[in-house]
């Protein structure tokens, strides 16, 4: 039993990555594939399909290589993925009709305001526990069957399969045999009623998509099919609730916050679907034996992206871990704000029209202030999440449990604990968004005995400390200034 692994498919949005899993939660090979980004519009970014399919193929079969050599044997396979992330695809040969709509894609803005002209988010939201917003897949589908010729003929034919990331997978992987996903994919189209957990006849009407098209929704720990390698699927999950379940946050309170291209804060409501009262999401936390738990969840568009646009775009740094070292090189932001409202802003404020905006320059500003600003304008959104989502659940916080690439920027975590005033908790397996994908897999066939025992691995790192004295109150107004400052600037 101790050559036995639990594959984790990490599919995000700049990458694809393959992960294997001891029994004790540690990390035994990997491998990862960078793929093309495309930006064919402003406001308008996709992927190709196949590419995605193609850079997790390579992954996996390099760690499927490795395992063999090692003499390990995979005994299931968790999927994770970048959620909303909208395709449609060929239900007989696979190719897709267009190219996949990326999450942070806004090009549905327009329908979206319409859609609340009508009065129709109130009746979303009481369903989904979303907003009418571009982010989310509902209007993104939509927008590819009114858009691209003859595709919505084909789906009222049956001819066409919808899916998020984790259904093309598990599509691909098990040869089309099987299409699926699981009950957090699905609480992010604006189609699933998340308090029955079934696609729902009035939010595909009102958005005009076909039934026919819509995947099976399965619980986040069962088996869902082999793969052709004869791989067991087992568990699937969105990156970010599968976050929370490799961070541990199995009690009602509990938190986590991702530093990924995004920020994504999750709070585990338990049973109850909290209605938020301060512009946050409810979503379905994750399905497991039959209980199906729920999360309140901030979302930020631009969180460690700003950092590869610092790198890529203005041409400031040369690598992304280079900003830490150019932005220690001032002692502060010296009174500079940075809104990296790209492609609007998400919680709280939810302005598809906003847009990036840089405040408070002077001729003393210098690059040092600028990557500081940058990297601190990723803890002030998460700071403002954090401040509503206390305030909705009526809990405080205790801690953040915090993971994904950004924490290895001790300056940001830093920051983060001043601001919030509360400890901030990296833990000792990095990979938490892998990690809960295995365990949510290794759990449906045995490698984990329950919740209690995953619960038991999970371990500190590093925790930050907030410093006394820190003046967050007046840095928070002053962040909220810059940031009414950036909204409607594209309406």
């Amino acid at each position: 039993m101790n050559d036995e692994v639990i594959l984790a498919l990490d599919q995000g949005t700049t990458s694809s990555r393959t992960l294997a899993f001891d029994r004790s939660g540690e990390v035994v090979a990997v491998a990862q594939r960078e793929f093309e980004q495309h930006f064919p519009k402003p406001g308008w970014v996709e992927h190709e399909a196949e590419e995605i399919w193609a850079s997790q193929e390579q992954t996996l079969q390099e760690v499927l290589a490795d395992l063999k050599t090692a003499g390990r044997k995979p005994v299931g396979m968790g999927i994770t993925n970048q959620r909303e992330t909208t395709m449609v695809w060929d239900r007989k040969t696979g190719e897709p009709v267009h190219r996949a709509i990326v999450w942070q894609d806004r090009r549905t803005a327009e329908y979206c305001a319409e859609l609340k002209e009508r009065g129709l988010e109130e009746r979303f939201t009481e369903k989904t526990g979303l907003r009418l917003d571009p982010y989310f897949s509902g209007t993104k589908l939509r927008w590819i069957l009114q858009t691209v010729p003859g595709v919505r003929e084909r789906a009222e034919r049956g001819e066409l399969c919808f899916g998020t990331v984790d259904s093309w997978l598990i599509w691909k992987l098990t040869g089309g045999r099987v299409h699926a996903t699981d009950v957090t994919n699905a609480s992010r189209t604006l189609l699933l009623n998340i308090h029955t957990g079934e696609w729902d006849e009035e939010l595909c009407e009102l958005l005009e998509i076909p039934r026919s098209l819509l995947p099976e929704v399965k619980s986040c720990s069962e088996i869902y099919g082999e793969t052709e390698d004869g791989i067991v699927i087992s568990g699937v999950a969105g990156d970010q609730h599968a976050a929370l379940f490799g961070q541990a946050c199995f009690e009602a309170g509990m938190a986590k916050n991702t530093y990924g291209t995004g920020c994504f804060l999750l709070m585990n409501t338990g049973e109850k679907a909290v209605k938020s009262e301060n512009d946050l999401l409810t979503t379905v936390a994750w399905e497991v034996n039959g209980r199906r738990e729920y999360a309140l969840e901030g979302s930020v568009f631009i969180g460690g992206a700003v950092v590869q646009w610092l790198r890529d775009g203005l041409g400031l740094i040369d690598s992304a871990a280079e900003v830490n070292e150019v932005a220690a090189t001032v002692e502060d932001n010296g009174g500079m704000y940075f809104v990296p409202a790209f492609t609007g802003l998400g919680a709280p404020h939810w302005d598809p029209f906003a847009r990036g905006l840089a405040v408070g320059i002077t001729r003393g500003t210098t690059k040092g202030h600028f990557c500081r600003a940058a990297l601190e304008s990723i803890a002030f959104q998460s700071a403002e999440l954090v401040e509503c989502m206390v305030a909705d659940s009526g809990l405080p916080l205790r801690e953040l449990r915090v993971d994904g690439g950004a924490t290895s920027s001790e300056l940001l975590m830093q920051f983060q604990s001043d601001l919030l005033g509360e400890e901030v908790v990296s833990p000792r397996v990095k990979e938490t968004t892998a990690l809960g994908a295995a365990y949510l897999a290794g759990l449906a066939v045995g490698m984990w005995e329950s919740q209690e025992e995953i619960a038991k691995q999970w371990a500190v790192a590093k925790r930050f400390e907030p410093t006394k004295g820190f003046g967050s109150e007046e840095r928070m107004k002053e962040w909220k200034k810059a940031v009414e400052r950036s909204k409607g600037w594209a309406q």
